[in-house]
């Protein structure tokens, strides 16, 4: 944790503030991308895409899942691409799954989590999209089968928003599914296929 606070009492001295990039984020953001993805402190939207800030507004839980719309109660999940769209007026989402998850290698393997009811509350969400996939995957859940099915599952979930759909039908929106595999860097991204490709830069 020192280290931690360390760099963060010294921030202002090792980025340039007095630029102009910085003064105009004070103006206000103008992201190009909801990028959705799961709360694993390995994953590192910014790291992995090059964004500088302001370029992405991220949306960050357990499994990069996004509630079923109309879900009972408030939804931080819903509120995000709800004001991305609708204020920010993103063009791009992507739903980015990664290898070697907890949640989903917790889905894989049928983990009790009485002990953890918040989590498998949570995880009940993504469980029946996951159905088909959990029963054919392989043994090894840090394989790319249940993280990838799982991508394909949230985007079908985010097609059902109206402020999604609606975007998607006048053209102003396209969705994108990544994976992304840890121990490579590499990111694979979903084709029309329905397969996961890795692209060469």
């Amino acid at each position: 944790m020192k280290a931690l606070l360390d760099r963060a009492r010294s921030f202002k001295r090792r980025v340039d503030f007095d630029s102009g990039e910085y003064r105009k984020l004070a103006d206000g953001q103008y992201p190009e991308a909801l990028f959705i993805t799961c709360s694993d402190s390995r994953v590192i939207p910014a790291l992995i895409t090059g964004a500088r800030p302001g370029e992405i507004f991220e949306l960050r839980n357990a499994g990069n899942i996004v509630p079923p719309y109309g879900s009972p109660g408030a939804s931080g999940e819903a509120a995000t691409v709800e004001y991305a769209l609708e204020v920010l007026g993103v063009q791009d989402i992507i739903v980015c799954g990664h290898s070697h998850c907890g949640a989903m290698g917790a889905l894989k393997s049928g983990d009790d989590l009485s002990s953890l009811p918040g989590v498998d509350a949570w995880l009940r969400l993504a469980r029946p999209e996951l159905a088909s996939v959990l029963t054919t995957a392989t043994d090894d859940p840090s394989l790319p089968d249940v993280a990838q099915g799982n991508v394909v599952n949230q985007l079908a979930v985010l097609r059902t928003y109206p402020v999604v759909r609606q975007r998607l039908d006048a053209g102003r929106l396209r969705l994108h599914g990544w994976y992304y595999e840890v121990d490579t860097g590499q990111v694979h991204e979903l084709e029309g296929d329905g397969l996961f490709r890795v692209h060469s830069g």
